[in-house]
């Protein structure tokens, strides 16, 4: 039975909005993690990307992944999703890009700590994840292939 009434598009909308902030940060940050390593740790411009690190987790990325969670179940009780197969799929992908979030806040505290454990090519790799599960995600819930 439907709860949300008129306000289901609204929080759809909602959703998708908050997940395009979400993506664009889990795009930036794995670049900003590049250009931040190739300078030396304690000269301002370490102490300069230590901020805008900070800044992008706690502005964009960390309040759209609690709204992109909060809208996303609601939509999620509203439809019934859980009985479906392509939701499943989504879901996985979902707390995938859930702990690959938790791994960016990870990695900016090394960084701000003046750890660089990873190289520049690793980082870049880590920077295709976001896009691979988007195209997953958006596929499973467009197509609804199961």
């Amino acid at each position: 039975m439907p709860y949300l009434g008129a306000a289901y598009l609204w929080v759809k909308a909602a959703h998708v909005i908050f997940v395009i902030f979400l993506m664009a940060g889990l795009f930036m940050m794995p670049r900003f993690f590049v250009y931040h390593q190739q300078c030396p740790v304690g000269s301002d411009e370490d102490r300069k990307w230590i901020d805008r690190e900070r800044r992008l987790l706690k502005i964009i990325l960390n309040p759209s992944i609690v709204l992109v969670w909060v809208f996303g179940l609601m939509l999620m009780v509203e439809i019934g999703a859980w009985h479906f197969g392509w939701f499943h799929l989504k879901l996985l992908f979902v707390l995938g890009l859930s702990g690959y979030h938790g791994w960016i806040a990870g990695y900016a505290k090394k960084l701000a700590r003046g750890l660089r454990p990873l190289s520049e090519k690793r980082l870049r790799l880590l920077n295709e994840i976001p896009g691979v599960a988007a195209a997953v995600i958006v596929i499973a819930v467009i197509v609804k292939p199961f």
